[in-house]
């Protein structure tokens, strides 16, 4: 007799801190009779939202075929089983081969999106990746480590765009990034955010220019958990959205109808 009554969920828990975490999510580990956390990651604070009863297995040590048959035994058992990642699982969280295996034995799955930490880490950093005539663009990418990457997505390449970027993965090879960024088309003055273990207690965010990163991760022992944030434009003056323009007509407002500094806000369109 089938018993499964629910997908199993796999759920983004955000960068590390515990209230950043979606209402959807917050939901589902308040109601799952088992969870399956990523612990190197993601931090125990997140279980939190569980039940006390809950069971609640960190996979760290945990191979693929195992953490298979952990969501597949209570799925078939009529439980309701979260899959924990951290950050947003579409991003470096490895669930299609997790995903592939529950299709080849029809069992159902739903992935709850997360806040990836490209974007704690603005917020915290209090920056924008977007700016008007600057860069409107943003590439999320990884340097290669152990885990290879296509040639054509060499770092190098990437920063010939001259777009923001924000590097996952690559904190301990700060100086072949770093050479890369150069190599690229970045100048050395480019505004560069190193930030590390964004929502954690320990977090750190870092202001630099692009020829003190090798030399700042090092001097701040960094590598690992961090990101690199590379932020063209961000020196310059300001150039305003034209959206807020009062010459700037749309479906909400007219030409002419209101002052930067009038005090009034317009929807946008």
């Amino acid at each position: 007799m089938n018993r499964i009554s629910h997908p199993v969920y796999f759920i983004g828990a955000g960068p590390g801190d515990p209230e950043l975490i979606t209402v959807k999510a917050q939901r589902i580990l308040a109601q799952a009779d088992a969870v399956l956390y990523a612990g190197s990651l993601v931090p125990r604070d997140i279980l939190q939202w569980c039940r006390a009863e809950a069971e609640t297995v960190d996979s760290a040590s945990m191979t693929l075929d195992e953490t298979h048959a952990f969501l597949r035994d209570r799925l078939q058992g009529g439980l309701l089983v979260a899959r924990v990642h951290t950050g947003d699982p579409a991003l470096y969280g490895a669930i299609r081969e997790q995903i592939h295996l529950l299709q080849q034995e029809g069992l159902p799955y739903e992935i709850v999106p997360g806040i990836t930490a490209a974007f704690a880490a603005a917020a915290k950093a209090g920056i924008s990746y977007t700016l008007p005539e600057r860069t409107q663009s943003l590439i999320l990418t990884r340097a290669e480590g152990r885990t290879p990457v296509p040639e054509k997505e060499a770092l190098s390449g990437l920063a010939a765009h001259g777009s923001a970027m924000a590097i996952y993965l690559s904190a301990a090879g700060a100086g072949a990034v770093q050479r890369q960024l150069l190599n690229g088309g970045y100048s050395l003055d480019t505004p560069v955010v190193i930030a590390y273990r964004v929502g954690w207690p320990e977090e750190r965010i870092l202001f630099l220019r692009l020829e003190e990163m090798a030399e700042t991760a090092e001097r701040e022992n960094i590598t690992r958990q961090a990101l690199f944030l590379i932020l063209p434009g961000q020196e310059e003056e300001p150039v305003f959205s034209r959206l807020y323009s009062p010459d700037f007509a749309h479906g909400y407002r007219e030409a002419g109808s209101g002052s930067r500094d009038s005090g009034a806000e317009n929807p946008e369109p």
